[in-house]
């Protein structure tokens, strides 16, 4: 059995963990909420740019309606499903093919 003098320690070293852990929460929404613009805070001119800005998006980017064919989108995902997926076709920038190199000389020994 604990005796008083015992029981007082443990209460107040209870009470003092309770509180540094309450007080260890607090710091955490403390430190979130800074008056600066990020957390390395250094950059100006970025900041300036963003806050001049009017609208950065496009006005396109607000559209949501975005028309798709339903029987094409079924069919690509039966051939995923079934793993009979074809291979794209022409999917390159340019249609111009480098052209094969001669092989090089051997070089002259005349002086």
């Amino acid at each position: 059995m604990l005796q008083a003098a015992d029981r007082s320690r443990f209460r107040a070293l209870t009470a003092a963990l309770v509180c540094g852990s309450l007080v260890a929460a607090c710091s955490d929404m403390y430190y979130d909420r800074r008056d600066t613009v990020s957390f390395q805070a250094g950059d100006a001119v970025a900041a300036n740019k963003v806050v001049h800005a009017v609208d950065m998006w496009p006005a396109a980017a607000g559209y949501r309606d975005i028309e798709s064919n339903g029987q094409k989108m079924q069919g690509a995902v039966e051939r995923y499903r079934t793993n009979k997926v074809t291979p794209p076709v022409g999917i390159g920038t340019s249609t111009i093919t480098p052209a094969q190199s001669a092989p090089a000389a051997a070089p002259s020994t005349s002086p």
